[in-house]
C-alpha cells in the first residue's frame, strides 16, 4: 500500500509566512479594540470630540457599539486567513481567488472605515482605529502578489 502525500506549490509555501502575519495582525487589531476602553479610549474620545453633547453614558455606549463591530470585523479577518492559510497549506488551485477577494474585502471595509461619515457630519469611526484597520492589508497585498506570481493561472 502506498501513500501519497499532497504537497503545497512552491508558490503557495512562500506565501505562508505571509499569511500568518497577516492572521497576527489580525487579531492584534482585535487585541487593541479591547483594550482601548482601559487604555487609550481613542474611540470613546472621538465621539466625545464629534458629539459634545453625549453624556458619559452614550459615549459609553457608542464606543462598546464599535468594539463590538470591529470585533466582528476581526472575527471576519480571522477567519478569511484561517481559510487562505488551509487552502495554501493543502495547495488548493483555488487559494490565490480566496486571498483576492479576501483582500478586496479588507480593503473594503477598511476604507468605508475610514471615509464613512455619521449625523455628526464626521467620519463616524475614530480614524486611528480606521488606519488600524488598513494594517493586515499590507501583508494580505504581499501575499496575493505571491500567490499571483507563482504557478499556472487556473
Amino acid at each position: 500500500m502506498s501513500t501519497t502525500t499532497h504537497t503545497a506549490p512552491a508558490h503557495q509555501r512562500r506565501a505562508l509566512p505571509t499569511l500568518w502575519i497577516g492572521l497576527a495582525l489580525t487579531l492584534a487589531v482585535g487585541v487593541c479594540v479591547l483594550l482601548d476602553g482601559s487604555t487609550t479610549q481613542v474611540l470613546a474620545d472621538h465621539l466625545r470630540a464629534t458629539y459634545p453633547a453625549f453624556g458619559e453614558e452614550e459615549v459609553a455606549a457608542g464606543a462598546q457599539t464599535y468594539v463590538a463591530i470591529l470585533l466582528t470585523v476581526t472575527g471576519l479577518g480571522a477567519v478569511g486567513w484561517l481559510s487562505t492559510i488551509g487552502a495554501a497549506r493543502s495547495g488548493k488551485t483555488w487559494t490565490r481567488w480566496l486571498a483576492t477577494a479576501a483582500l478586496v474585502f479588507a480593503v473594503a471595509v477598511a476604507a468605508a472605515g475610514l471615509t464613512t461619515v455619521d449625523t455628526s457630519g464626521e467620519v463616524g469611526l475614530a480614524p486611528a482605529m480606521g488606519w488600524l484597520l488598513l494594517l493586515p492589508c499590507l501583508p494580505g497585498l504581499v501575499a496575493v502578489t505571491k500567490l499571483w506570481r507563482g504557478g499556472t493561472r487556473r
